[in-house]
Formats: C-alpha cells, structure tokens, sequence
C-alpha cells in the first residue's frame, strides 16, 4: 500500500498568513499617517 501523505514539494503556501497580513496593513498605516504629518508641517513652516 502506497503513502498517502503530501509530499514537501507538493504543498504550496498560497497566501499571507494572518499575522503577516495584519503587520503589512500596520506598516502601510504608519507609513501613510507618517507622510500626512510631514506634509502639514510643510505647509505650516
């Protein structure tokens, strides 16, 4: 009888795991509220 176990080379990550997902929308808030800040100084100084 043959193993039915999936093999290493068959299995696939086919998307973002949740922890990654929730570090990537951190990253691209800050990085957004960060560019808003530095173009009301801007506008101010």
């Amino acid at each position: 009888m043959s193993d039915k176990s999936p093999r290493q080379g068959m299995t696939k990550k086919t998307s973002k795991s949740i922890k990654e997902k929730r570090a990537d929308k951190r990253g691209a808030a800050e990085e957004s509220t960060l560019l808003a800040k530095q173009a009301l100084k801007g506008k101010k100084g």
